[in-house]
């Protein structure tokens, strides 16, 4: 019985009962068990205390992580919502940039109204870095000959169609060895002049003007266009502009070096000027 006496569970249990006991009897505000109730409640005020704040902090911290959860699956959405509307954005902005190659194409339709212009994607081309010679998907069954001019959508003079097969056709470009045209400096008193491929001026993307007129007033930044004449390209359509002018041996002679309006690193599409009366 001593041994049961001195348990601790035993003791807990014991001052366990008499704490229910003593609240249920201080239940009633006028009890006169209330002094026992204080004697009791004032050393364990700490105690509850401590337990109130530690039950608190579980709550808070409960909902901290319910909050972490909730902020995520909002920041998910809004990574989702985002992604959406990159999507559209670049889809947009690919609709404008056809739209502005559209708009472009009818400008080019009006100033060539002898020609039936001819959309076309290119599709392969020679290796290296420039698109001196490239192939596209339109060819004989879509009606182009060879020889006919080869344009960007802004009226920028890429070449020449050299050899059609049925379904495709070989472009050779401006700055192609192979390449010349019959040109004309685009101010008064610039003159006509030839505009050809260079083998070492190929790989900076760039063209020679030859065959410069003695009396020909031309300068850095003069823009060339085609002349018209050789049978090939109709006037009017721009080449590029002048950015060197340099002497030769002899004091009478000179060429210029002409960089072209076509960006010949960078050709997705093309069009071609069929001519109506073919």
């Amino acid at each position: 019985m001593l041994r049961i006496l001195k348990s601790r569970v035993f003791i807990l249990i014991l001052v366990t009962i008499v704490i229910f006991v003593i609240m249920g009897v201080s239940s009633t505000q006028n009890s006169n068990a209330n002094w026992v109730s204080n004697i009791v409640s004032v050393p364990l005020s700490p105690v509850q205390k401590f337990l109130s704040l530690a039950g608190q902090k579980v709550e808070a911290g409960l909902s901290f992580f319910n909050d972490i959860k909730s902020l995520k699956k909002d920041n998910d959405a809004l990574k989702a919502r985002v992604n959406e509307l990159e999507k559209e954005n670049r889809e947009l902005i690919k609709l404008k940039e056809k739209n502005e190659e559209l708009c472009e194409a009818l400008q080019l339709k009006d100033h060539f109204e002898s020609y039936e212009l001819v959309g076309a994607n290119v599709i392969a081309k020679d290796p290296g870095n420039w698109f001196n010679v490239f192939k596209i998907d339109m060819g004989k069954k879509d009606g182009i000959v060879n020889d006919a001019p080869v344009l960007t959508n802004e009226k920028g003079l890429v070449g020449r169609v050299a050899l059609c097969d049925i379904t495709s056709s070989k472009v050779v470009s401006i700055i192609d060895e192979d390449s010349v045209v019959s040109a004309i400096i685009s101010k008064p008193g610039g003159g006509h002049v030839i505009i050809r491929g260079d083998l070492r001026l190929k790989e900076q993307g760039l063209c020679r003007m030859d065959y410069i007129p003695f009396d020909a007033d031309v300068a850095v930044d003069d823009i060339v266009e085609t002349s018209g004449l050789g049978g090939i390209y109709p006037k009017g359509i721009i080449i590029g502009k002048v950015t060197q002018i340099r002497k030769t041996n002899s004091e009478m002679d000179r060429y210029a070096i002409v960089e072209p309006v076509v960006d010949f690193k960078r050709i997705e599409e093309v069009f071609i000027l069929k001519s109506r009366k073919q």
